[in-house]
């Protein structure tokens, strides 16, 4: 087996995850001083606050201008399931599952919502369901792309421009990251802290035009709770969407997204946060570089990587087809630098970012080289 040489370069901050990411270069606590601290987020400066928090998310994304922006309580999954409780039901859905957000919102329409049709379309880890068999004459849930491995969807083409059916879309990892086509997508939901390295518990939810017309139009059959309601009167609620927001928000925490996305404008908005992250391609340039990996194409190399990833050692990957992608013998070839989570109880974070937190510039990477703790 080829040897592997350990990356000479360390990461600035290795301290980050999926989500929670790690703070913005030049964040500090001085940056929040204006927080509106001790003060209602109902009173007219907080509700100005949180709307001018909506205003920067709208000119950001260069969202159309008939779509709808709101601040809502539970983080992404919040989110998510108010888009799922409050618009489902009027007609069929398809769901595709790849990771495992997806499959929890496989879980919560079937059995939770039970909604009476259901199409699930399921893919292993490391590849993505075949898209070409999506029927947009029905709602489609998916997730744009799997936070750990990167799986994510190519573009948005295979998606019907007129469809009848909505596009219910989780974005959380790739919104920002990737470049999103929002004439497709009817509903698009993510959260601060995998948005720009914000906090958490607050979520973010966006409607088109078209997802409006189904919650005014459509009554579910299920009672919806309070937090999840975007209605009123069989109206949609559109203070929500102007700063009102369902209960209480952490104004800090506003602060800090307001910062966070200061930041992002700062370094040239959607374009330039778009290419800083098509340049952090160290694992995908490594798979292509390194020969056990690149007889492997299409999803079973990104399932290999995956591994790497979650902590399986070398060997583990090796054999990965074999063992299902799950790391099941302590192969004595197996050097203890390169064991997995199993064989050798690392901290799960660190060995499941190991392939991740290595963002080198090429010219600064040795060849072959790939992060194993």
């Amino acid at each position: 087996m080829t040897a592997i040489e350990r990356p000479l370069t360390r990461p600035q901050n290795p301290f980050f995850s999926a989500g929670p990411c790690t703070k913005h270069p030049g964040w500090s606590l001085n940056n929040l001083k204006d927080a509106m601290l001790g003060r209602s987020h109902r009173s007219a400066a907080g509700k100005a606050r949180l709307k001018l928090a909506i205003d920067r998310t709208r000119a950001l994304l260069k969202l159309p201008d008939d779509y709808l922006v709101a601040i809502v309580p539970g983080s992404d999954t919040g989110a998510v399931e108010m888009a799922l409780w409050s618009l489902l039901g009027a007609r069929g859905v398809d769901i595709l599952a790849w990771e495992a957000f997806g499959k929890d919102w496989v879980v919560d329409i079937v059995g939770q919502l039970k909604v009476d049709d259901v199409r699930v379309m399921e893919a292993p880890y490391g590849r993505l369901p075949d898209l070409a068999k999506v029927d947009f004459a029905r709602d489609v849930v998916f997730t744009w792309n799997r936070t750990i491995s990167g799986v994510r969807v190519p573009n948005a083409d295979w998606i019907a421009a007129d469809r009848q059916g909505l596009t219910i879309c989780d974005a959380t990892s790739g919104i920002s990251a990737q470049s999103l086509d929002w004439a497709k997508l009817d509903v698009i939901t993510y959260s601060w802290q995998k948005l720009l390295g914000g906090e958490a518990a607050h979520g973010m939810l966006i409607l088109s035009p078209r997802a409006v017309e189904r919650l005014e139009s459509h009554t579910p059959k299920w009672p919806v709770p309070e937090i999840f309601r975007l209605t009123k009167g069989g109206r949609l609620n559109r203070e929500i969407f102007e700063g009102a927001t369902i209960k209480t928000p952490s104004m800090l925490c506003v602060e800090d997204y307001l910062d966070a996305l200061a930041w992002a404008e700062n370094i040239g908005g959607l374009d330039a946060l778009i290419a800083r992250s098509n340049r952090t391609q160290a694992v995908t340039d490594w798979v292509e570089r390194t020969p056990r990996f690149s007889r492997e194409r299409g999803g079973n190399a990104l399932k290999h990587i995956g591994l790497l990833a979650s902590g399986g050692c070398g060997d583990c990957v090796a054999s990965s087809a074999r063992a299902g992608g799950v790391c099941r013998k302590n192969s004595p070839t197996a050097r203890a630098p390169r064991r997995c989570l199993r064989h050798r109880r690392l901290p799960r974070r660190a060995a499941r970012f190991s392939t991740l937190v290595w963002r080198h510039r090429r010219d600064q990477r040795p060849a072959g080289a790939v992060a194993l703790l």
